[in-house]
């Protein structure tokens, strides 16, 4: 059974960086999408990274692109978000998800989920 547990949360002021790690199990994940997501309170998760196990294509959405980095170590089976210029908008908690498809933004096709981190971004 895939298991997914993210670290790395926590309380920072803007203009911070942070980097939430998630460590994958129970499968070798080579046709598989690893993303992050987020949800703030009172919204709907959205999107916000995804990376491919094998050959490290990647994808963000407009809200992040050059401002967030994902990455993943497969030796480590872990998948890295590295978050620079925070700002109180990127206040949510994050979730590490892993779907058995290729580069995939939508979160009805991640079939795993971690339990979430919370970042929190003051002004």
């Amino acid at each position: 059974q895939v298991q997914l547990v993210e670290s790395g949360g926590g309380l920072v002021q803007a203009g911070d960086s942070l980097r939430l790690s998630c460590a994958a199990s129970g499968s070798t994940f080579s046709t598989y999408t690893m993303g992050w997501f987020r949800q703030a309170p009172g919204k709907a998760r959205e999107f916000v990274a995804a990376i491919m196990w094998i050959g490290g294509n990647t994808f963000y959405a407009d809200s992040v692109k050059g401002r967030f980095t994902i990455s993943r170590d497969t030796a480590k089976n872990t998948v890295y978000l590295q978050m620079n210029s925070l700002k109180p908008e990127d206040t949510a908690v994050y979730y590490c998800a892993a779907a058995n498809a290729r580069l995939v933004t939508i979160a009805n096709h991640y079939q795993y989920w971690g339990q979430g981190t919370q970042v929190t971004v003051s002004s």
